[in-house]
Order: structure tokens, then C-alpha cells, then sequence
């Protein structure tokens, strides 16, 4: 299968994989350079910036720089596109990945897009293993065809022999034919995709809804089950104890450990409330990304997302804000550049990240009205949707070139395992010590008197959407992350079971699109400009108060 060494080549340095989304390239990086990086991805875009790791060819003993690149599109200019373009000329080797499936299609695209003159390459046909024993006669095609060498792999299960075949087809790569005429193969398309629901033309769209509200309010709903099994066990156990061991302390100290704001008893009481919705959410987007639901989602709701001035690719950024927001703000390098800064507008006030769902569950659980989430985070969407088209009103005239759909397949456990780890990890080391941080000032703020202080300031202006003034310290704290609205929890959140099922929508709705967390809003400075940042948390601080107070017009009497 491999082409006869006649020269061989000076040892190359960089050799990179590209190819177009979702063909299987960052499985392939895995397979050969034995890295954890998790299996396949069958959403499109996973790989939003290059991955990169030495490896040593056995059969010559020649060092190499293995490099994943993102997947491209047509008719793309997107950063993610631009990225792996840049990284194509700085390549010594190029592997190009191409869907055994979808060969006759994909292939003649890349050839068409990319500049490979002098480039010695390497052609991989991968989901071989969907492909049957029809993939020979590819093979044998495409190597008469470009003179080259091509192999037919099952990038996610490569084993010992054709790894070693791999290597040394890149240990012996050279240029293709200067003028390769490009036929169609001695035989049809092996295997499409299977078509679903999601397909349908009725209600194909309906379903993929339906199919977004399940992917949150199951894991929601278990997270809830969970944490209300857990505080009564935690307050117990954990939290009355405490309080009698510490008695004697200092009353600053108290008031930082355990008052209404203490790192103790809001930490666990806080911990408890969201750590689960992390947990189930985390799954249930990973369960969703690797089985490839994801895609056919994104792909139904194309024409409902160009209404509001994106397309169905925005629309996994939006949703990668559902777990994080910074990493969407990332994730949007996949989008155009024409829809790129409407992107992320909506992320930024429309997509609930994990930590922002946990605590207005959280809130709505401690005010006994749990079921608050759902017409919550309907009127979120909404709104959002709405804020992107009124101030975005540019759209894409790209129009997306279709090569197949991604197949749809069974999560591998180590996969699921591995992005499920990535976001606890964050979880645990990023978002609850910032958590902690501010239950610490919040603390230091009661002791001293200026929460009382700014509270009296602030609250003539809440009582303009029918809120209490206790509502002002998760207001305040929300700006510097989502979470903080967490502090409303103090003593047990008894205050919240105060106020009416109005009032307490009100109170999460505005403390969670009053502006992105300053988190968010640095990144979105680094990667879009300090202007854009700022005139997006100008137009989303108009946005919020509008609409706040609409809704508190409507919900409270």
C-alpha cells in the first residue's frame, strides 16, 4: 500500500493533519501520538487551536512534530479556517483526512482549496470501518490517481500494525502528481449517514427543540433531586457542628467562617446547589457531543438561527456557553467573521453557563419555587435571541457547503470520561476557589458596614422592578461571576421564601443579564478588542434593564 522509496526525504519537521470538520483528524492525533487528548469529537470545530507533540518514526528513527489542526470549511473565513490554512504552509508532511464515506466529495473539495505544490502528503481515508471491504478499491483508486500513498484506517481503534504502516508511509511522503486527474471511484458512495428525525422537514426542528430542552432539563431536574437530598444530611452533619466548635472565635473570624456570607456555611450550602448541575449538565453535553447529536442539531435549526442574524454553526459556540462561557467566547473562532461578534453577544447574555444555572437553581430551590427554572430560561433564550437580532443586524452571506451528515455513533466511555474530567477539573479549581474569594469579601463587606451602605444606595433603583433591597449583594456579586448570585443563600436563603414567584424571576433574570461576568468580559476583550467589549456590556446592560423591567411589569402585582 505504500509508495516504492526511491529518495528518501529529509527528515521532516512538522507534519500536520487537515482535513474538513468532523473526518476523525484529532482521533487520528491521539492514535499515533498515544496522547490523552480524548477521543474522536463528532462535533464540528472541537479543535479550536492547534495540538502538537514530538514523536519519533521507528523505522528511520527521525524525529517529528505531530500537529492537529482545526477542521476547515468551505467557503469559510472563519479564524479556525485561517488557523489551519497558516499552520498547511508551514508543514513539511501533510496528512490529508478524508471520510472513507465521503471521499468522492470531500476530497476533490480539499484539492480544490488547498495549496499543495511541492508538499509532500500522505492521504488517509478514514471511518474505514464503516467502509467495509469496498475501501480497497478507494485506495487503489486514489494512490494510480495522485501518486501517492493512501491508507484506509479506523482512526479511533488503530492498531499496532497499521500504526506502524502510518509511520512509515509519512517516513517515506512525497508531492503528488503536478497535474492529478481527478476521476470518480470504480464504485458508489459505500455508506451514508443514517437520516433521523432531525431531518425530517416538519418537524425536524420541533424535534431538535424538544431534544435541546431534554439535554438541560434532565440533568437539571436530577441535580435538583440530588441537592435536596444532600443539604439537610450537610447542615446536620457538617454545618452545626461547626458552629458549636466555634463559638469562641473572634466575631470577624465568625462572620467570615460562618456568618450569613461565611466561606463555611454559604461555601458548602453554595457547593451543594451547583457542583451536581455541573456534574449531570457536564455528562449530558458530553453524552451529546461524542454520539453526534450535537451536529444534527445544529444542522436543523440553521434556518431559525439566520433569522436572528447567525446560522447553525453559531449555534455550538451558544451551546459550549451552556457548560462555560469563556470557552465559547474560544469556541466562536469557529464562526464567520461577519457573524462572529453576534455570536458572541448572544453567549454572553443568552447562554446560562453551568455555574450560572446551578445557582439560580439554586435561588429558585431556596425560595420553594424550583419550577421558576423553565419559564426562566425560556424568556433567557428569548430575550437573547431577540438582543443579537436588534443589535446585530449584519448577517453571513456565506453559504455553508454541505459534504454528509456526521454519523451518529456510540459514546466511548473513555471519551465522555475524559471531557467530563476536563469540566469538573474547571469546576473544582477555578470556579469554586473565585467562589470562596467572595464569600470572603462578602464577609469582610457585612463586618465592616459597607454592604449595609451600598445597599441603602442601591436600593431605590431595585425598587423600581419590585425587588427588596437584600436582593442588592447578589446583584453585585453576579457581575464578578455568575455564581455570586450564590450569596443570596444567606442563612439558608430564609429571606427568598419571602418573596412572591414574581419577584424572585425578576431577581435571577436581572442578576443574570445585568452583564457578563468579568471573566467573560476580559476574554472577550483579548479576543474581539477592549471597543467591542465594551460597547457589548453597554448594549446588554440597556438590554437587561429593559426587559426587567417589562417582565417585572407583567410577573409582579
Amino acid at each position: 500500500m505504500l509508495n516504492e522509496r526511491q529518495n528518501q526525504p529529509t527528515t521532516p519537521r512538522a507534519v500536520v493533519l487537515i482535513g474538513l470538520e468532523s473526518t476523525g483528524k484529532s482521533a487520528l492525533f491521539r492514535s499515533l501520538s498515544g496522547m490523552d487528548t480524548g477521543a474522536e469529537s463528532n462535533f464540528r470545530g472541537s479543535t479550536v487551536t492547534v495540538r502538537r507533540t514530538d514523536m519519533i518514526i521507528p523505522t528511520s528513527q527521525s524525529s517529528v512534530e505531530l500537529v492537529d489542526t482545526p477542521g476547515i470549511r468551505v467557503q469559510d473565513d472563519s479564524l479556525t479556517t485561517e488557523l489551519a490554512l497558516n499552520m498547511l504552509g508551514q508543514s513539511d508532511i501533510v496528512l490529508l483526512i478524508v471520510r472513507a464515506t465521503h471521499a468522492a466529495r470531500e476530497l476533490p473539495l480539499l484539492l480544490k482549496m488547498l495549496d499543495l505544490i511541492g508538499k509532500n502528503i500522505v492521504l488517509i481515508l478514514t471511518f474505514a470501518d464503516r467502509a467495509s471491504t469496498l475501501v480497497e478499491a478507494y485506495t487503489t483508486h486514489y494512490r494510480q490517481m495522485l501518486g501517492i500513498s493512501v491508507l484506509a484506517v479506523d482512526s479511533r481503534q488503530l492498531d499496532i500494525t497499521t500504526r506502524g504502516t502510518l509511520l512509515q508511509a509519512i517516513d517515506m511522503a512525497r508531492p503528488m502528481k503536478r497535474k492529478p486527474v481527478l476521476t470518480e471511484p470504480p464504485v458508489e458512495e459505500i455508506k451514508e449517514a443514517q437520516i433521523t428525525w432531525f431531518e425530517h422537514t416538519t418537524w425536524g426542528r420541533t424535534v431538535s427543540v424538544i431534544a435541546l430542552l431534554l439535554l438541560f432539563a434532565v440533568p437539571v431536574f436530577l441535580a435538583y433531586v440530588l441537592s435536596g437530598w444532600l443539604q439537610p444530611l450537610a447542615d446536620h452533619w457538617l454545618l452545626d457542628p461547626l458552629r458549636n466548635l466555634t463559638l469562641q472565635l473572634p466575631d470577624w473570624l465568625k462572620t467570615m467562617l460562618l456568618g450569613s456570607y461565611g466561606v463555611l456555611s454559604l461555601g458548602i450550602y453554595s457547593f451543594i446547589w451547583a457542583f451536581p448541575v455541573v456534574l449531570f449538565v457536564g455528562l449530558s453535553v458530553a453524552l451529546t457531543e461524542e454520539s453526534g447529536l450535537k451536529d444534527r442539531i445544529t444542522d436543523s435549526l440553521d434556518g431559525w438561527m439566520r433569522r436572528i442574524g447567525l446560522n447553525g454553526r453559531d449555534l455550538i459556540p451558544v451551546l459550549s456557553g451552556f457548560g462555560c462561557n469563556v470557552v465559547a467566547v474560544f469556541q466562536s473562532r469557529t464562526c464567520s467573521r461577519c457573524t462572529r461578534r453576534a455570536c458572541v453577544s448572544l453567549i454572553a447574555f443568552g447562554s446560562a453557563c453551568s455555574y450560572q444555572i446551578g445557582a439560580s437553581l439554586s435561588i429558585f430551590s431556596s425560595g420553594g419555587r424550583p419550577w421558576l427554572f423553565l419559564p426562566y430560561l425560556l424568556i433567557l433564550v428569548l430575550v437573547g435571541a431577540t438582543h443579537t437580532r436588534l443589535w446585530n443586524r449584519q448577517s453571513s452571506n456565506l453559504q455553508s457547503v454541505v459534504v454528509g451528515r456526521t454519523f451518529l455513533q456510540w459514546p466511548s466511555l473513555r471519551a465522555v470520561r475524559w471531557r467530563l474530567h476536563a469540566v469538573l477539573k474547571q469546576f473544582l479549581t477555578q470556579a469554586m476557589p473565585i467562589f470562596l474569594l467572595i464569600c470572603v469579601g462578602a464577609s469582610l463587606l457585612q463586618w465592616s458596614g459597607i454592604l449595609d451602605r451600598l445597599t441603602k444606595g442601591i436600593a431605590p433603583l431595585l425598587s423600581l422592578f419590585g425587588l427588596p433591597h437584600q436582593a442588592t449583594a447578589g446583584i453585585l456579586f453576579s457581575i464578578l461571576r455568575k455564581d455570586g448570585l450564590l450569596v443570596l443563600n444567606q442563612d439558608g436563603g430564609q429571606w427568598l421564601v419571602q418573596l412572591s414567584g414574581g419577584q424572585l424571576l425578576v431577581l435571577v433574570y436581572l442578576a443574570s443579564t445585568l452583564t457578563a461576568c468579568l471573566v467573560t468580559l476580559w476574554t472577550i476583550s483579548r479576543e474581539l478588542g477592549v471597543g467591542f467589549a465594551l460597547k457589548l456590556a453597554g448594549r446588554q446592560l440597556l438590554t437587561s434593564l429593559i426587559s426587567t423591567w417589562l417582565i417585572a411589569v407583567i410577573v409582579i402585582a
